[in-house]
C-alpha cells in the first residue's frame, strides 16, 4: 500500500515534508490518530489570532475561481478531496518500512543552501529530526521556509498543522534571507504595525492553501507537518 503514496507523489516527492515536534508529549490515541507522526499537543507554538486568508469550501466552482483568487488572492479550500486513503498510505510505518532504504536529499531552506547531503529515508526520520531553535538549523517543530517567491502554488496537509504567511508581489517583506521563519516570527513580527502585518493563515489536514503568482510566502511547521505542494508553471 504505501508503495501506491509513493508512486502517487512521483517527481513530488521532495515536496512531501516530514518533522518532529519538540517533546514527544500526548497520549497514544493522538498519535495514532495523526498518522504515528509524533506531535506535542502542548507545544508552545501557536496558531494565528485570526485567519485572515479566505476559507471556501468545495462548493467553488472553476469559473469563481478563476475571477475571485487565480490572479488576485490566496484562498483555502476546505473538503476538496477526500485523503484519509492517501493519508494511510503515508503514515510514518508504512512510509519506513516501504522506503526507508530509499535516499533523500537534506539541505537547508535559506538563500545559501548550496550543500546537499543524501541519507536513507530511516535514518532521517529516526536520528536526524531535530526542533529548530533560533541558534541551529533544524527539521523538526518551529522549522519552516523563509519569504521567497515563485509561480503559483497548492499546498495540502496531510498530517500536522502548518502556520503561512504572505504579502503580495508589490509589498516585499521586511526579512533577512538567511534566518528562518522562527526567527522572524519572534523577532519581528511582534513589532510590525498592522498595515505591514501579513496574509496569515493555518492549514489543518484536509484544506488546501492556494497562492498566486509572484506572491511572497513564508511558512512555519507547528507541530508534525506532512504535506504535498504542487508549483503550477
Amino acid at each position: 500500500m504505501a508503495e501506491g503514496c509513493w508512486r502517487q507523489m512521483g517527481s513530488w516527492w521532495q515536496f512531501l515534508l516530514l518533522y518532529i515536534p519538540l517533546s514527544l508529549s500526548g497520549d497514544l490515541d493522538y498519535l495514532e490518530g495523526n498518522g504515528g507522526w509524533l506531535t506535542n499537543k502542548y507545544l508552545a507554538l501557536m496558531e494565528e489570532d485570526h485567519c485572515t486568508v479566505e476559507r471556501r469550501d468545495a462548493s467553488l466552482t472553476y469559473s469563481q475561481f478563476i475571477d475571485q483568487y487565480a490572479f488576485s488572492r490566496p484562498v483555502v479550500i476546505q473538503g476538496i478531496t477526500d485523503n484519509s486513503e492517501f493519508q494511510a498510505l503515508c503514515t510514518r510505518n508504512k512510509l519506513l518500512a516501504e522506503f526507508g532504504d530509499r535516499l533523500v536529499r537534506l539541505s537547508t531552506a535559506n538563500t545559501y543552501s548550496y550543500h546537499k547531503v543524501d541519507v536513507p529515508f530511516q535514518e532521517y526520520v529516526e536520528h536526524l529530526l531535530e526542533p529548530q531553535d533560533l541558534a541551529s538549523l533544524g527539521s523538526g517543530s518551529g522549522s519552516g521556509v523563509p519569504f521567497h517567491w515563485h509561480g503559483p502554488g497548492y499546498s495540502e496537509v496531510i498530517f500536522g498543522r502548518k502556520r503561512w504567511f504572505l504579502y503580495p508581489p508589490e509589498k516585499t517583506p521586511e526579512f533577512h534571507p538567511n534566518k528562518t521563519t522562527l526567527a522572524w516570527l519572534l523577532d519581528t513580527y511582534p513589532f510590525l504595525p498592522p498595515e505591514d502585518r501579513p496574509v496569515e493563515c493555518t492549514i489543518h489536514p484536509g484544506e488546501v492553501l492556494y497562492f498566486p503568482d509572484r506572491w511572497w510566502h513564508a511558512t512555519l511547521n507547528l507541530d508534525t507537518s506532512v504535506f504535498i505542494s504542487t508549483f503550477l508553471g
